[in-house]
């Protein structure tokens, strides 16, 4: 991150001096604002500087900006650089006080500085259940904690999970209940590289959850609703039974679903990926292609108030349609982002004053970190915008590339310049995020923008004609149909073996170096600056340095790691870039869930090749590693073998005590598998015996890096790895 940081503030400093002489600065004041405070919302995120000192200094610059208006004009001239970096740390500071004043824990009503006794706690269904595989989900937001003692007001929100026939009571959207059960904190499983939930999770200014069962709460007869907000979930689910309603198949349905509302949670998960890994993900999560259709269908549907009398009419018309599909989409990022452009888009066709491009980017990403500093992090959000740049900067140079003068072909090649363009400046953030770059999403989104947008169209005229039951059930046919076209087609590139190039590995800083490539590359190309091809080339070469030198570590790696995957147990063993894995067999045959839990680990780790083992016992380079899963009985022996790591599994009945007094321990690891009640009664005996314990319940996976001087050969590792046959 740090990297990052620094690049965006070095810009700020550097872009925004006004000695600086530059037409596109001038043409994009905005981003002289965008910059430095997007640079102090990431540097408070690192560096956690108390609210009172960053507003002190604030205020100090506040005074030595007034001041610099009152001097002499010469003394101004010669400070005028001194005062604009005095206006680029005020931003700053403006992102890193509105960052802490986001987070949620900073607030003193908290409910995570009360103390965990025991409580009642008011919450608000803040959204519908949403069906789970075992349970029912929906956020809640705090309002009041009552004990013995006192009832206080409390502020945060958290994640409720019912118990299906706890769910069985009449509870949606405004329901107050009572809950009595404890909250937990919600944390992340620590797994190298895998998706961080609690952090994902803050940022929405969640950071508690609670399994509820029906003696664990229960319901207030009145309800606290916000009109607007039951409007769009009255409106959405409307929209939802009347998809459901006239196009049948469930896959079609979770697709029409999450492209027209961005409703996801109906969506195959198998089918998720295939898009994923064509590349054209895009069009399922709601964007700029889907904004951009309804903005054209709001720009003729209007089109008969195109006078002047009834121009701010038409903008009231347009602004309001694109916003009330945002808001029934979610407002995700990228929603609000596309609301943001087309709604400057729509001034400026509509009022005819039209305003620069980039500087309407910037502004649109600058007010939404001021809503929301947490966007930042967004992926969504990066890509969106990183998107548009991109087919801002390189489409017409790409589409100037090649003429046709058929008009259908040029059409085509229109669609294949943007999607080119596109791909530019997303690449490295897509690869950073995804560890995989889909090799066919040119091929893929040559069909699939094209079919999205006519079933994105379907959708429309389907819910507008929903009273009409032989025109809403024709259309909907057609629209089943164009869906599983595109589905069809999706998979069918999804099964060529080359479609898409996983395993995939950058770090923060080498993707910072792809920017500068493509930068420095783009700017050669378009300005034929020579040194900018010079700094492409540097860039280059300390990429490849660095990529060279991770995959030398990579082969030198000899780890234990063991996961934190819920109810299951899971262990690698990596020798150099070969892993040997031990653990449950569905973790192993299921894709999804290998997918989700140990691949991102093994993605950086820069791991090729797995092998399943079956053994207890275990020596690995020179150390020994048990593995107790089952009923075990230790024989006393004239002198104690060492266990460097002995790793306990699901519930077997074993005391810690007797099996100290046979081996002599060095590590104690419990695995994921093991009920919290037993994993807290082998650490108490581990502790009262001075044993390292480590629960991966709690504090997240285990990894025991084992050093060696030398770059060890891989066959010699793998001779390294011993075992006896598991046995029960």
């Amino acid at each position: 991150m740090i990297h990052f940081i620094a690049l965006i503030f070095i810009m700020a400093v550097v872009f925004t001096m006004p000695n600086f002489q530059s037409r596109f600065w001038n043409k994009a004041p905005a981003l002289r604002l965008f910059l430095p405070f997007a640079a102090g919302i990431a540097l408070q995120s690192e560096l956690v500087v108390a609210s009172p000192l960053v507003l002190t200094a604030a205020i100090l610059l506040c005074f030595l900006i007034a001041v610099y208006h009152f001097l002499p004009t010469a003394v101004k001239f010669t400070l005028l650089g001194l005062h604009g970096v005095f206006i680029n740390c005020l931003l700053l500071l403006s992102g890193a006080l509105l960052f802490n004043q986001q987070d949620v824990r900073k607030h003193p009503q908290w409910v995570g500085n009360f103390s965990p006794q025991q409580a009642t706690i008011q919450a608000t269904l803040e959204e519908p259940l949403i069906e789970k595989t075992n349970s029912y989900k929906a956020t809640a937001s705090l309002k009041w904690r009552y004990t013995a003692q006192a009832t206080s007001r409390i502020s945060g929100r958290i994640i409720l999970y019912f118990k299906k026939d706890a769910a069985q009571r009449p509870l949606g959207y405004g329901s107050q209940l009572l809950i009595g059960k404890a909250l937990q904190p919600i944390k992340s499983s620590g797994n190298p590289g895998a998706f961080d939930f609690k952090r994902y999770s803050l940022f929405q200014g969640i950071t508690h959850q609670v399994y509820l069962t029906p003696k664990d709460f229960k319901v207030i007869s009145h309800t606290d609703k916000n009109w607007f907000t039951q409007f769009v979930y009255t409106s959405r689910g409307a929209i939802i039974s009347t998809l459901q309603k006239y196009i049948r198949g469930n896959r079609e349905q979770g697709l029409a679903q999450a492209l027209l509302i961005g409703y996801r949670d109906d969506l195959d998960k198998a089918l998720v990926q295939a898009y994923a890994n064509t590349g054209v993900v895009h069009v399922i999560a709601i964007s700029g292609l889907h904004l951009g259709i309804i903005y054209s269908i709001l720009l003729l549907l209007t089109k008969p108030l195109g006078s002047n009398s009834m121009k701010l009419l038409r903008l009231f018309l347009i602004l309001a349609g694109l916003w009330a599909f945002s808001f029934l989409a979610g407002a995700q990022p990228s929603v609000l982002r596309s609301a943001v452009m087309f709604s400057a888009l729509a001034w400026s066709t509509v009022i005819k004053r039209n305003s620069g491009i980039y500087n309407t980017l910037a502004l649109s990403a600058f007010l939404l970190l001021w809503y929301n500093p947490y966007w930042l992090w967004d992926v969504g959000f990066q890509l969106s915008y990183l998107a548009v740049l991109s087919i801002i900067i390189f489409y017409r140079p790409l589409y100037g590339l090649q003429y046709f003068p058929n008009k259908g072909v040029n059409f085509l090649w229109k669609g294949m310049a943007a999607t080119l363009a596109a791909q530019l400046l997303t690449l490295p953030v897509s690869i950073y995020h995804f560890n995989q770059f889909p090799v066919l999403f040119f091929v893929a989104n040559v069909f699939a923008v094209p079919l999205s947008s006519l079933i994105l169209i379907g959708e429309i005229l389907l819910c507008a004609f929903h009273f009409v039951h032989p025109v809403a059930f024709w259309l909907g046919q057609l629209t089943e149909w164009l869906i599983g076209v595109m589905n069809a087609s999706v998979e069918r590139l999804d099964t060529i073996g080359f479609a898409v190039w996983k395993g995939l590995s950058v770090s923060l800083l080498q993707m910072v170096l792809l920017y500068v490539v493509i930068a420095a590359a783009g700017y050669w190309l378009l300005e034929k600056k020579r040194m900018a091809l010079g700094l492409a080339l540097v860039a280059s070469l300390l990429f490849v340095s660095l990529r060279t030198l991770s995959f030398l570590a990579a082969v030198n790696q000899e780890t234990v790691l063991v996961y934190n995957v819920p109810r299951h147990d899971a262990i690698d063993l990596i020798a150099g870039r070969n892993n040997f894995f031990l653990g449950d067999e569905i973790l192993a045959r299921d894709e999804a869930l290998s997918h989700f839990h140990l691949q991102p680990s093994r993605t950086r780790l820069r791991v090729t090749k797995a092998v399943t083992l079956i053994s207890n016992a275990i020596s690995f380079n020179g150390k020994s590693i048990v593995i107790i899963d089952t009923v075990f009985r230790p024989v006393a022996q004239a002198t104690k073998p060492v266990i460097d790591l002995l790793i306990l599994c699901r519930n077997p009945p074993i005391y810690v005590k007797r099996l100290a007094n046979a081996f002599g321990i060095r590590q104690i690891v419990i695995s994921s598998s093991v009920p919290a009640w037993k994993a807290r009664l082998w650490q108490k005996d581990a502790d009262s015996l001075h044993i390292p314990c480590y629960n991966v319940s709690e504090k997240g996976a285990f990894v025991m890096n084992i050093h060696t001087p030398t770059f060890a050969p891989l066959l010699q590792a793998r001779r390294n790895i011993t075992g006896a046959n598991r046995h029960d």
